[in-house]
């Protein structure tokens, strides 16, 4: 088996080891408020300063680390989130514990814009969407079996034992990529500028509206997920982690379903996926109250919820193919954005208006995430141009490969 075979699944195990970091928080949160003493509101901070940090620092710290051996910035960002979870592990103090969570979130958008170029060099050159779900693969594994293990770990063990676990996959994840990924000492560095030249196109900074408004549909409605199946369809706990733990593996298989759309065409299936989004969201309004019908509706909104991270990241790749890692890294910034506007327009929407006209947020985050796809394919079809000769390389093993292209 060639090395670059096994370096994809171990690309996808450090990303499911870092969304179980992540996110697996989410799940304990009462429990760290006991432990550290601090009210909910507080501990929520642990949540939300990583988001804000991961959307702020993405692609400044993207450009900073841009001269670095890539397998380097992979391994150090494994070891970072493996001593901040022993730190959660063992911590008793609020303040040393927010610390550890601002620090692995100014490398989680590293980890990500590199893991995603990386998979695109060591796939196959015709097949990028492949090679990308591979990794995406990470994430949605990670909150369908990550987090809830965690949570698991938490309420039948303890809270710390949950940490050492994360610290555990870290770890493994870290071996992992300096095992089977091959050195990748930056050979021609892509100059900031050139970096930054992506953002002086219009069509870039439409597509990236694109996603902030694809993530907010998205997440305006996942974000009260339980709220909306226990308060509308009347669900009781076991039935909302039944369909929780549904709606994750569902994920898992949606992810490549979307990864071979894309091989057929980026335009088209980044003009549709708004579409599947309406379909969804007016059904859930439609059907919410029927118990059954949600039942079987939250497989087919799962399906489509999972597209989102491999549709966007490859729409805004067309325009900012001549940087890949700072456009993966423009990426993880605006649709952790998308979330936070999502989640936030979604609890305003919750409080005035009520969980059963929830799904009308989603539809119009959706409507208007269309509108701007269809004027950035009205803009042109033509993608960003290719990389000029000399102006960035990664090496990998023995071969030079300009940052904007893909190995066979």
């Amino acid at each position: 088996m060639r090395r670059e075979a096994v370096a994809l699944p171990a690309l996808a195990l450090g990303v499911f080891s870092i969304i179980t970091t992540e996110m697996g928080i989410v799940g304990v949160l009462p429990e760290i408020a006991d432990r550290l003493g601090v009210s909910a509101s507080a501990a929520g901070l642990l949540v939300g300063s990583f988001a804000l940090v991961v959307a702020v620092s993405g692609p400044f710290m993207t450009l900073a680390s841009s001269a670095v051996d890539r397998r380097a910035v992979l391994a150090v960002t494994m070891g970072v989130f493996a001593v901040s979870n022993a730190v959660y592990a063992l911590s008793t103090d609020f303040g040393l514990t927010l610390a550890f969570r601002v620090i692995p979130a100014l490398l989680h958008p590293v980890f990500f814009s590199v893991a995603l170029a990386t998979a695109v060099r060591l796939g196959e050159t015709a097949e990028p969407a492949r090679a990308t779900a591979r990794v995406f693969a990470g994430v949605t594994v990670g909150f369908a079996f990550g987090v809830p293990l965690t949570s698991y770990l938490a309420g039948h063990f303890s809270l710390p034992a949950a940490f050492w676990f994360g610290a555990a996959v870290n770890l493994l994840g870290l071996v992992g990529l300096v095992r089977f990924l091959p050195a990748m000492p930056v050979g021609e560095r892509l100059s900031y500028g050139a970096q930054l030249g992506v953002l002086r196109r219009g069509r870039t900074w439409l597509t990236l509206v694109s996603v902030v408004l694809v993530f907010a549909a998205l997440f305006s409605v996942y974000g009260y997920f339980a709220a909306y199946l226990g308060g509308v369809s009347g669900m009781n706990g076991s039935w909302i982690s039944a369909m929780l733990l549904v709606f994750g593996v569902v994920m898992i298989f949606g992810n490549f379903a979307f990864a071979a759309l894309l091989r057929r065409g980026v335009g088209r299936t980044a003009l549709a996926f708004p579409v599947l989004c309406l379909a969804v969201f007016a059904a859930l309004f439609a059907l919410g109250a029927r118990l059954p019908a949600v039942v079987a509706l939250v497989p087919v909104w799962a399906m489509v919820h999972s597209g989102g991270l491999i549709v966007c990241q490859s729409w805004l790749g067309r325009d900012t193919r001549q940087a890949p890692e700072f456009g993966n890294s423009l990426f993880v910034s605006f649709s952790n954005l998308g979330i936070t506007v999502g989640t936030t327009v979604g609890g305003w929407s919750l409080a005035a208006l009520g969980t059963r006209a929830l799904p009308w947020t989603g539809i119009a985050f959706a409507l208007a995430a269309l509108v701007t796809v269809v004027l950035r394919l009205a803009w042109g079809e033509r993608t960003g141009a290719a990389p000029e000769r000399g102006t960035g390389s990664v090496r990998i093993g023995e071969e030079s490969v300009p940052v904007g292209e893909v190995i066979p």
